[in-house]
Formats: structure tokens, sequence, C-alpha cells
């Protein structure tokens, strides 16, 4: 995720998330608890890895599903987010 100060602008429960980024298309369907931030990264859960705290997505934060979930409940539209290192 880009670093700096974003607020949350919209949420789903569901969706297919799609792109391209560095000419690299994506396509990942049913993406569960989305909650975006910053023109498309956002926080989600995920089911094709386990392999959180590695650098494995296109710009999002992947959590666990219960995690997202919990997340997505808790966030709101105007939340504010602040992405550092």
């Amino acid at each position: 995720s880009d670093p700096g100060e974003w607020h949350v602008y919209s949420k789903s429960a569901m969706h297919t998330m799609r792109g391209t980024i560095n000419g690299e298309s994506y396509v990942v369907p049913n993406v569960p608890w989305i909650s975006y931030f910053n023109d498309g990264e956002a926080f989600h859960g995920t089911y094709w890895h386990h392999n959180f705290g590695t650098p494995m997505s296109h710009g999002c934060i992947n959590m666990t599903i219960s995690d997202a979930h919990m997340m997505y409940n808790f966030t709101y539209i105007g939340m504010r987010v602040s992405v550092h290192y």
C-alpha cells in the first residue's frame, strides 16, 4: 500500500477485484469483506494464500477472512487510514 493518509471511500461484502498493475492483469473472484481506501487499495479477506506478513498483493492489505470481516464491521465511510512503514 502507498504510504500516506487516506479515507475509506467504499465497502463491499464481496466483489471480484480486477485491474492491471505494471502491465500485469489480474482477476480475483469473490474477494470478501473489502474496505477501499486509496484508489483501489483496500483491506480485504484473502482465501488464495496464507503467507500473511510477506508482500504478495497489488497494493492491498491481505487479511485472514475472519480478520477482514472484523475490519469491515469496524470501518466506516470516511474513516481515516494511515499507512506508514
